[in-house]
């Protein structure tokens, strides 16, 4: 229960903290928007010099294209999702939806349980239209929409029916936890949460994802021979080789290594297989396999498992104080269980502040990219490697010339013609 000690202050404090913080993150996105709009059409109607060989003009301009409405779109549904958070907070709609089910079932597990699924309810249908104009309008005009009415509506009956069957007893759970178990709750539900997290890795791969997509055993056993002699020079073992059919939802191409332990497998979308030399499909594994040689996987998980828990501790604090309620405009409950509430507006509000530090992890990311590129140079041919990037920047419509400050800010890979330079070519 909040302690109802804390004077107004704290709370006006938070409000203008917050307002603040919100104004200046979104003003500065749709700075960044701007700057790259403006770079990419600038840089249009030509290919880049270094690129000038191997790319098209009208593949070039494509990219410039998508790049430019991908962002237009971003800067629309950056206004809206904007609204809707000023909408749950300050304007009260979080805690008109936990009045009403407060006087609807009461207080108690039942009333949170229902808070949490009914904010997700609404925050999905408020979002539906930008993932269907995403999907069936700008991927669709780009040639890379592959999934149909049919399929898209079958994924979202499952993603919701997985969501319930195990959102709901984590939920129950960590909600019981900050219950229960006292002062120190948040140690154990973020203990509980990475359990989770490190299950799924293991659980995903096998039971999960083929729900959504097939997976088929690598045939071509040339591509076999190769890709496993490579993972056996670079001392790594895998469950198997999977081809995934990414065709059946979209055009672009990808690999990557999924799982945990010993259920880590790879896969390769069949997209990619059909637009690579086995050479090229060699070169990708290897960059991958060098994430795995230097520990980027590992580095990474540690620090998801350090932000977590200082997040979680953050939250142990802010959610006995009823300042943060009142701040973010909610009137919490000075009789009963809040721990719902917040959940909600801490996840609600950490984003806004987070987005300030983005830049130092897709720092650290692109340097984590450079450093699996050099890997797959020493394992293969940097030609390869090289020449598959291109026709993946090539397919994937990926501009060449993306604003130096946005790709700076936002990239985690960093632009082609810094990866093509390091490479060489």
């Amino acid at each position: 229960m909040p302690e109802a000690s804390s004077t107004l202050n704290p709370a006006l404090l938070l409000t203008s903290v917050f307002a603040i913080a919100l104004v200046a993150s979104v003003l500065l996105r749709l700075w960044l928007s701007s700057r790259q709009i403006r770079h990419v059409a600038l840089h249009r109607a030509s290919v880049p010099m270094p690129f000038a060989q191997s790319i098209p003009l009208a593949a070039h301009q494509k990219a410039a294209d998508y790049t430019i409405a991908k962002s237009q779109f971003g800067m629309l549904e950056l206004a809206w999702s904007t609204a809707t958070l000023m909408a749950w907070t300050l304007l009260g709609g979080l805690d008109a939806l936990n009045q009403a089910l407060l006087g609807w079932l009461g207080a108690g597990m039942v009333q949170q349980l229902a808070l949490l699924g009914g904010f997700v309810l609404i925050g999905g249908l408020l979002d539906l239209p930008f993932s269907l104009y995403q999907t069936f309008v700008i991927e669709e005009r780009f040639g890379f929409n592959k999934i149909t009415w049919r399929l898209w509506l079958g994924d979202l009956v499952k993603s919701s029916l997985l969501g319930l069957l195990i959102g709901l007893p984590l939920a129950s759970l960590i909600l019981w936890l900050m219950g229960s178990t006292g002062r120190f709750w948040w140690l154990w539900a973020w203990s509980t949460w990475m359990g989770f997290s490190l299950l799924m890795m293991v659980v995903f791969p096998t039971f999960i994802a083929p729900l959504f997509n097939k997976f088929q055993p690598l045939e071509d056993e040339t591509l076999k021979a190769r890709v496993t002699a490579l993972m056996q020079r670079c001392g790594f073992s895998a469950k198997g080789l999977f081809v995934m059919d990414g065709s059946r939802r979209s055009a672009h191409g990808n690999a990557y290594f999924t799982g945990f332990g010993a259920a880590k497998r790879v896969v390769f979308f069949d997209t990619l297989l059909s637009k690579l030399s086995p050479a090229e499909v060699d070169a990708v594994l290897a960059h991958e396999l060098g994430h795995f040689k230097h520990k980027h996987i590992l580095k990474r998980l540690i620090g998801v498992f350090a932000f977590s828990l200082a997040g979680f501790a953050l939250l142990g604090w802010v959610s006995g104080q009823v300042w943060f309620f009142a701040g973010l405009g909610v009137q919490p409950s000075l009789s009963g269980a809040n721990d719902a509430l917040a959940l909600l507006l801490f996840m609600l509000v950490v984003p806004v502040f987070s987005f300030f530090v983005s830049p130092l992890m897709a720092r650290m990311s692109r340097r984590h990219e450079f450093e699996a590129d050099a890997y797959a140079v020493a394992q293969t041919d940097g030609q390869a490697l090289a020449s598959a990037l291109l026709k993946l920047y090539e397919d994937n419509a990926s501009t060449l010339t993306p604003d130096p400050v946005f790709a700076n800010f936002y990239y985690s890979h960093p632009p082609a013609s810094e990866r093509l330079v390091r490479l060489g070519t």
